[in-house]
């Protein structure tokens, strides 16, 4: 019975995610996304969440971030510097399970906080931007991101619904054919100016200038109604979220997850290879897999 309860929790909780904003994947794309995953956690902090379930939030929910706003020209200077570096790059491996697809349309990053991970390469390269974050405890990631010329990022929705995205420009085209786009409703980066938006509705970027775009993006925590609640998010922060760490440079931490990724990569490999080659077994055995672990979690107690 309690097994039941629990496939009905989450049954309703990802046909809400599903149905959630404008914007929608279609129902196979959403049953295979990550948020689907999640989707019981993420419709709790939906439920619980102090702002506005909107695609974009009002700055004035966010009052310390204003710090950043205020020093953006010091973050600026620092992010220009490591780009001249060539310290904001796409991962060369296997080791970026959140951001991997991303790298293939021309995004790249810089990794200045990542949870309770160690980026020893943020202080040393970005002291003062890396010294401006340790006194903002709301934000639980952070990173400088490149879109360069004719560079793109695909639909998407993130799949943890625990924080909220800042965006902050730095060097940007200031031209609206740089934008991203959430849930339908476009925002264009000018330089020196920030946004707060809802990352788990559907979205995605494009800049079609001839200039590049680097900006300061970070995970801000988002707020919650509940003590409780809080103190889950910071768990879930701390002992999920951290394992995705990935390093910028050798010295750096990389979580459990993404040394995961690395082998199960090597097996997505395969599948994609055999969906190139023969679509129809690919799905069979992409659907096989899926029921089987149903029968095996649902059924099987019941039959045998």
């Amino acid at each position: 019975m309690i097994k039941w309860i629990i496939l009905a929790v989450f049954i309703v909780s990802a046909l809400y995610v599903q149905r959630r904003g404008k914007v929608r994947h279609s129902f196979y794309r959403q049953f295979f996304d990550h948020s689907t995953i999640l989707a019981p956690i993420n419709f709790l902090m939906y439920m619980f969440s102090k702002v506005p379930n909107e695609p974009y939030i009002d700055s004035q929910h966010f009052k310390d971030l204003k710090v950043l706003d205020d020093n953006w020209e010091m973050i600026r200077d620092e992010a220009r510097a490591l780009y001249d570096q060539g310290g904001i790059k796409a991962s060369s491996k296997y080791d970026d399970l959140g951001f991997n697809s991303f790298f293939k349309t021309g995004w790249k990053r810089f990794y200045l906080k990542w949870y309770d991970s160690a980026h020893p390469s943020a202080a040393e390269l970005c002291p003062q931007t890396t010294a401006l974050l340790k006194t903002l405890p709301t934000i639980k990631a952070a990173m400088f991101t490149e879109l360069a010329p004719d560079s793109r990022l695909v639909r998407h929705r993130d799949p943890y619904a625990g924080s909220l995205r800042y965006h902050l420009g730095l060097i940007t085209p200031n031209d609206d054919r740089c934008f991203i786009d959430v849930d339908g409703q476009k925002y264009s980066w000018r330089d020196g100016e920030s946004v707060v938006f809802d990352e788990t509705y559907i979205h995605y970027a494009e800049n079609t200038t001839d200039q590049n775009r680097i900006i300061f993006f970070a995970d801000v925590e988002r707020p919650l109604k509940s003590k409780m609640m809080e103190r889950f998010n910071h768990w879930f922060g701390k002992k999920v979220m951290t394992a995705a760490s990935s390093p910028n440079e050798a010295g750096d931490q990389t979580g459990g997850l993404n040394k995961a990724f690395g082998y199960i990569y090597r097996l997505r490999v395969k599948a994609k290879a055999l969906k190139a080659t023969n679509r129809k077994l690919y799905y069979f055995l992409k659907w096989f897999l899926m029921l089987g672990i149903f029968f095996l979690i649902f059924i099987r107690p019941y039959v045998f």
